[in-house]
């Protein structure tokens, strides 16, 4: 069954909600910005035994809110965000039960293979999740680097999704064209993520009520997971409450 998945999005130090699509050096296009810190809600997640959520660093200035929630629940929290080969271990050591990377395994623009084989061996399968962030193209998806600007050449279909899992733990898999928006989730991506997936996927992008962690089951046979940000009201969203997101993953939907 589709699983509700927690985030905690750091932006120039600080607990945000973005509009994916607007990220760039200027800065971004913004829904929330908390009060709280990472911790804050790392220890929120590790009360309520939210399993697999991830802290993702959206640019610099976030190392110490990172680091401080991944201690706060040790194993209990996934980190992405200019994660390489040379820094991966260190997130693991600090708390982090898996490294996500996208961006260092391409080279210009190109995806690697060798620089995927080389943080396959350093950190292990069962600790890597390929964050495959898209954007479409037509009736294709392909994945976006850099603050999900830069689209590359890479397509996210089942061809690749089969091949890609040999080396990894997991998927992310943001819709960085519906990310932020609250405009409902890109349900033909979720279709073929279901359908092509053979690991566990998150998806995140576009959520905006308890309706859409039914229709994501109902789409990929269960097969997906849902992560849901802005709509949230614990990041000042009105669509859907955290408790209700714990009740679905204990099975006590209304």
């Amino acid at each position: 069954m589709t699983q509700f998945r927690p985030c905690i999005d750091l932006h120039d130090g600080q607990v945000k909600q973005i509009v994916g699509g607007s990220l760039n050096n200027q800065g971004a296009q913004t829904n929330f910005v908390s009060d709280r810190d990472a911790t804050y809600y790392a220890n929120l997640y590790r009360q309520y035994q939210l399993t697999g959520g991830h802290v993702i660093s959206l640019g610099g200035g976030n190392q110490e809110q990172a680091t401080a929630a991944l201690a706060a629940w040790p194993g209990g929290l996934q980190y992405g965000g200019g994660v390489n080969a040379a820094n991966a271990l260190d997130y693991i050591q600090a708390g982090a039960s898996h490294v996500i990377v996208t961006s260092w395994l391409f080279e210009q623009g190109e995806f690697s293979w060798e620089r995927l084989h080389e943080l396959n061996k350093l950190v292990g399968k069962e600790r890597l999740i390929l964050d495959l962030s898209c954007r479409q193209k037509g009736n294709s998806w392909f994945i976006a680097t850099d603050r999900w600007q830069t689209v590359t050449s890479t397509e996210v279909n089942a061809d690749n999704l089969t091949r890609l899992a040999d080396y990894c733990d997991e998927f992310l898999i943001h819709s960085a064209d519906v990310e932020g928006l609250q405009g409902g989730i890109d349900q033909d991506l979720v279709k073929l993520l279901g359908q092509a997936c053979t690991i566990p996927v998150t998806y995140a992008g576009g959520a905006r009520s308890l309706h859409d962690l039914q229709l994501v089951n109902d789409l990929s046979a269960g097969k997906v997971d849902l992560t849901i940000g802005s709509a949230l009201d614990i990041f000042g969203g009105s669509g859907i409450t955290l408790e209700e997101c714990i009740n679905w993953n204990q099975g006590k939907q209304a």
